[in-house]
């Protein structure tokens, strides 16, 4: 039976879960990925074909290591595109991005440089024997549709959902220590938790922006103070981290 659902238990005790991806998802962003890579193979082999003759005509015997070059060129795009992407862009790629998808670990924290190298090193032999063959065979196989790539390297594709402040939840409350010279002993234990979740993920969410405000206007409403109209996002980052960092 597939487990539609990603589980995450923080160590605040906070749960939250994503929506794995399936099967049809995946190949519709992997077919978007593939037609760029062609793109730039077609493009790539051109540019090779004329650097060869050109080369080959002002030295004699040149053609086969320019050959070679290009060669060695073309593998490091087909590896380099989604490491580079899925490194820079928190898990995503231009076709995953277009089908609203993105890679994780299985902690719900978009991958970093080497979980994507382990992964799309590893989708050479996803590949076998033509077009992701032996991957998607695994896939099939295992209940949350990761191939060989992700098992090795941890990772699972979910559908990048929009986080927004009903999404942080809370579902048990911890005796906190409170130190802040802001009246926080007017906070809920659930608030800051609230506060400490979204610190805590922060650098993953691609709404994380947007959900600063309204955290801070929860958080400002139960201690009963006011919340400036313009708030710079420095001095906004560093209320909630003070609030988060209660013990």
């Amino acid at each position: 039976m597939f487990d539609q659902q990603l589980q995450i238990d923080t160590p605040e005790n906070v749960v939250f879960g994503y929506e794995v991806a399936g099967i049809g998802s995946r190949f519709m962003a992997t077919m978007v990925d593939s037609l760029i890579l062609v793109l730039l193979f077609v493009l790539g082999t051109v540019a090779g074909g004329f650097l060869t003759n050109a080369a080959d005509a002002l030295i004699d015997g040149s053609a086969g290591w320019i050959a070679a070059i290009f060669t060695l060129i073309t593998f490091l795009i087909f590896f380099g595109y989604y490491v580079i992407f899925e490194t820079v862009w928190n898990g995503q790629t231009p076709g995953r991005r277009m089908y609203g998808l993105r890679v994780v670990d299985l902690e719900g924290v978009p991958i970093g440089l080497t979980a994507a190298t382990i992964r799309n090193l590893v989708r050479l032999i996803d590949f076998l024997p033509v077009f992701y063959g032996l991957g998607v065979v695994v896939m099939f196989i295992n209940s949350q549709s990761r191939r060989l790539g992700d098992l090795a390297a941890g990772t699972i594709i979910v559908h990048d959902r929009e986080v927004t402040l009903d999404t942080l939840t809370q579902q048990v409350a911890v005796p906190i220590e409170l130190t802040s010279e802001l009246p926080v002993g007017r906070l809920s234990a659930e608030t800051i938790l609230l506060a400490r979740d979204f610190m805590d993920r922060r650098n993953g969410l691609t709404t994380e922006r947007g959900l600063i405000r309204p955290i801070l206007q929860r958080l400002y409403d139960e201690m009963g103070l006011p919340l400036e109209d313009q708030l710079p996002y420095d001095e906004a980052i560093a209320r909630l981290r003070e609030i988060a960092n209660q013990r």
